[in-house]
């Protein structure tokens, strides 16, 4: 399995004329791509490209291993088709990544019912906040938040990414709700510590747009910890849709401002992202229209 691994990357670098291209188009880092050409190139013990800094070109013996790998490559989608066309229903072990606190809130729900519609189809769910390589993390598909993705790959929209601000009704109440965004800056709020705007603050409303400076005493780096800090009390959080969505739902916080929104940086989509090609297996495809037709018929964020 590796040294077909090995070999759709070298095939990959040949017809994209580099090692950038082609991780563009795979979905790798430049560094991972050179490391499997490196691999089939020690495997195979010859040299199979010319490198210079500027590109690469196949040598002789490398030109027949590139036609020989896309013949394999070919052969491998063919088989792929067939058996995806004598398989009723979606079958064996789909490999999931996705974001942390998106994973707990807004996929794990969901996993029940798409495992009692499917029976035939385990998943394997890791929650991680980094971006993971679909080949060399061997991950079938993966969960990503963007307002661009990168080239290479196929993707489908789940939801829209946006952020909210809310509070406990408790502190609300001591401290009275803010009617506008200036007056934010007369209370206690908290903020990822990681995100772009930190606590420089823009919201619109219609045509109205207001720009405010909240210092914050607690900066965190996971929204779930902050829903949990301004469910304690801790004053007003900013925190994705769909961190504070069971929460909103279930009266333990308020949306605070809530004829004002985010605008840029703060928007952006949840995708599901995946190689793309012509013979897409079965259980992923069944798991991407499974995930899009919850959306749809309203019983997620």
């Amino acid at each position: 399995m590796e040294l077909l691994r090995e070999m759709a990357v070298y095939a990959q670098v040949v017809d994209s004329g580099g090692f950038s291209a082609a991780a563009r188009q795979l979905g790798l880092t430049t560094s991972a791509t050179s490391r499997h050409v490196a691999r089939l190139e020690g495997q195979l013990g010859v040299r199979l490209l010319h490198r210079t800094t500027r590109s690469v070109a196949p040598t002789e013996l490398g030109q027949q291993v590139y036609a020989a790998c896309k013949r394999m490559l070919g052969s491998a989608q063919e088989v792929q088709a067939l058996a995806g066309s004598y398989s009723a229903q979606p079958t064996g072990v789909i490999r999931v990544s996705a974001p942390v606190v998106f994973g707990q809130t807004w996929l794990a729900p969901r996993l029940p019912g798409f495992c009692a519609r499917f029976p035939e189809v385990d998943v394997r769910l890791t929650l991680i906040d980094r971006k993971v390589d679909l080949i060399e993390d061997g991950v079938d598909l993966a969960i990503r938040i963007a307002r661009e993705l990168a080239p290479g790959l196929a993707a489908r929209p789940l939801c829209a990414m946006r952020y909210v601000l809310v509070a406990a009704p408790g502190y609300l109440a001591t401290h009275g709700a803010p009617e506008t965004p200036e007056q934010l800056a007369a209370h206690r709020c908290t903020h990822l510590g990681y995100a772009p705007f930190g606590d420089d603050w823009t919201l619109q409303r219609d045509e109205a747009r207001a720009r405010v400076r909240v210092p914050a005493r607690v900066t965190i780096n996971n929204s779930a910890a902050i829903l949990a800090l301004v469910e304690a009390g801790g004053g007003i959080g900013l925190v994705p849709e769909f961190t504070a969505h069971a929460a909103l739902r279930d009266g333990r916080v308020q949306q605070v401002l809530p004829d004002w929104s985010f605008g840029e940086p703060y928007t952006g989509a949840v995708h599901a992202v995946y190689l793309p090609g012509k013979h897409l297996p079965l259980k992923v495809r069944a798991f991407i229209d499974y995930l899009v037709a919850a959306r749809e018929e309203g019983e997620g964020a």
